[in-house]
């Protein structure tokens, strides 16, 4: 695991842009605090800082090829680089450590067109071949590992961190609009955008090529997760074997292991088939002061006991967030508005505390396996209206004449069910909307804080922003002319590209490397997901339990208290905790960088200050506003041109 940050220029490579290298690179010095390296010629500079996972002694980066002529740094691990190393050897390649990023070199040296899709692992790299002149950038499949990149006048800069960047003076700040609108109805900025205009993310499974003689740039595409094979066979006995191929895999590492752990099944999974291959595997979890209902300390204890498993813990509170509220959003890299990131952070922190520098973690298993009760919804609804689009007149009279009899039997909620014609009304204009937007699957929009903020935003904006953006821009992730494709397979791919990759991974990753922790995930192993898209090709798990699936796969390995505890979301105190920030920080938006740059009108700064907070909201628009803030002040003290 590292930090990677380097330049490609079009012209000769000048002192001032080697300092700005190094500059980025130095503000990464938490990604990897055991050393630096880097590499120079005329028209790239490369620099790496190494955290040290694999071969602690021999794997300094820059990693070289036999003659030098290729050069590589990487941020990440390649998890079947013994596999790759026992047979590149056989075909008679040197190698120089037993670092697992240098199986990169060498089978760059066999096919340089088709090696990358023999690496299975999470990384970001940059390789320089010397003799074509070119710089081949690559990110994995699932988006693990990060890659910001900010092109202009034949120079194009890259980091493994957007802050990095910035401290390169290279890069000004200044706004994306555009993101930012988007960010306000997902909570985060859907890659490849970045809140900073004119920086983007290279995206997923892809790889970009810079010929440096013509100045040419490529970007492909290498992998789909759509376009997983269909698979036959009996679920829990394919993921059975795939949960324990992976997790001998990802538990590779010199340094000590140890896993998250909540009382979900997902961590639950993660730590127990890690239990069998790592005896050392330690485990590390959070709680909340008062030890609420959503504290799952108890039960992430009880598993760490039957597992025979050392457990440490760490208690947060209200007053601990309020003072490292401005830190986190600087470490968070992006401004993403999850309150619960501060138990990312902490849970690294104690893991990193305790001499452990890898944690596993169980992200990936709600988005797999349909554990988001949304998920379910947005599937239900997006085949009833794909349904509804092939046969539009039977079934929008069928639809429209349908009675909903109200969930609620108070007085005011029969009046309002009697007022709406048993909900003939309501119906009519839920078919109409549906057949006028016949190309946008439901998706987010099943979000309350999505709905909420469709409604709200625009009257939130200036002026100037509204007319500066594209309303319907929001829907554009989950609208796809034409003749759908299946509902299951998109929204699968959909909710991996944006929640999972843009709040959870990206969180964990930046959060664990603020404290010099490499965050693994066997749930997002790219084989495991081929698998289990695989599967479902096959046959529907859409309206089974929820993780019925991943339950069966791990019946004998897990106690039944485990597999049929209820789903209780690992959220803090969010509402206790949202008024604790308001009243530290919720002036900053009256008069703030918002409303200074445009974003928001005065009057919504002042409206937002108070730290709104509607009750079906989890993200709510106050809460969006205050982190965008402090996001921004944190980013402008690092580089403040705008």
């Amino acid at each position: 695991m590292c930090g990677i940050s380097g330049i490609v220029t079009q012209e000769r490579l000048s002192p001032d842009l080697k300092a700005a290298v190094l500059a980025a690179s130095a503000a990464q010095i938490h990604r990897g605090p055991d050393g630096a390296g880097e590499f120079y010629s005329n028209n790239v500079a490369l620099a790496s800082r190494r955290l040290s996972i694999i071969d602690p002694q021999g794997g300094w980066q820059p990693l070289y090829n036999e003659d030098k002529s290729l050069v590589l740094i990487i941020n990440g691990e390649i998890y079947n680089y013994i596999e790759l190393r026992d047979r590149l050897k056989t075909s008679g390649h040197d190698f120089r450590t037993d670092a697992d990023g240098e199986v990169i070199l060498h089978l760059y040296e066999e096919n340089p067109t088709d090696f990358i899709n023999h690496l299975r692992g999470m990384f970001a790299f940059a390789l320089w071949d010397v003799n074509r002149e070119r710089l081949v950038l690559a990110r994995d499949r699932m988006g693990e590992k990060p890659l910001y990149l900010f092109e202009r006048n034949g120079q194009l800069l890259f980091a493994s961190e957007l802050k990095s960047l910035l401290h390169s003076r290279l890069v000004p700040f200044e706004l994306d609009w555009r993101a930012v609108n988007l960010y306000f109805h997902y909570q985060y900025v859907p890659e490849p955008l970045t809140a900073v205009k004119g920086v983007r993310k290279l995206d997923a499974a892809h790889m970009l090529v810079v010929d440096t003689s013509a100045w040419k740039i490529e970007e492909k595409t290498y992998w789909r997760i759509e376009e997983a094979p269909p698979l036959d066979g009996e679920p829990k006995d394919l993921i059975r074997r795939k949960l324990e191929e992976v997790s001998e895999l990802i538990v590779r590492s010199d340094v000590p292991v140890g896993v998250a752990l909540s009382g979900g099944l997902d961590s639950s999974v993660v730590a127990a088939f890690a239990a069998r291959r790592q005896p050392a595997l330690r485990a590390f979890s959070v709680g909340y002061a008062g030890r609420p209902e959503s504290d799952e300390r108890a039960d992430a204890e009880a598993l760490a006991r039957y597992l025979n498993v050392p457990f440490f813990d760490v208690e947060l509170d209200a007053r601990a967030i309020v003072d490292f509220f401005p830190e986190l959003n600087y470490w968070r890299d992006d401004p993403i508005a999850d309150i619960s990131g501060f138990g990312y952070y902490a849970v690294m922190k104690l893991a990193r505390e305790h001499g452990v520098p890898v944690l596993l973690q169980g992200q990936g298993g709600d988005e797999l396996f349909w554990g988001y009760p949304q998920l379910r919804e947005a599937a239900k609804a997006s085949l009833k209206k794909d349904r509804l689009l092939r046969a539009p007149f039977a079934q929008s009279l069928s639809q429209s004449l349908k009675l909903n009899f109200p969930k609620n039997r108070s007085l005011n909620s029969v009046f309002d069910w009697a007022r709406d014609f048993g909900g003939v009304r309501s119906n009519q204009r839920n078919v109409r909307r549906q057949l006028e937007t016949p190309d946008r699957m439901i998706f987010y929009d099943a979000s309350p804080d999505f709905r909420q903020a469709s409604a709200q935003a625009s009257a939130l904006y200036s002026r100037r922003f509204n007319e500066q953006i594209d309303a319907d821009d929001v829907y554009s992730l989950f609208t796809f002319p034409g003749e759908w494709k299946s509902v299951e397979m998109t929204l699968t791919a959909l909710i991996c590209a944006t929640y999972l990759r843009e709040n959870g991974i990206a969180q964990g990753d930046r959060l664990g490397m603020a404290s010099s922790v490499e965050m693994r995930l066997p749930l997002v192993d790219y084989k495991f997901v081929e698998t289990i898209v695989g599967l479902r090709k096959k046959q529907s798990d859409a309206k089974l339990p929820p993780k019925h699936w991943l339950r069966a796969a791990a019946r004998d390995v897990l106690p039944d208290w485990v597999l049929n505890r209820p789903k209780r979301g690992f959220a803090p105190p969010t509402r206790e905790w949202h008024e604790a920030l308001f009243a530290a920080y919720g002036d900053l938006l009256r008069d703030g960088y918002l409303v200074e740059s445009n974003v928001l009108s005065g009057e919504s700064g002042l409206r937002l200050a108070k730290g709104e907070f509607p009750s079906e909201a989890t993200s709510p628009l106050s809460f969006k506003a205050l982190v965008l803030e402090q996001w921004c002040r944190q980013m402008l003290s690092i580089n403040p041109s705008h």
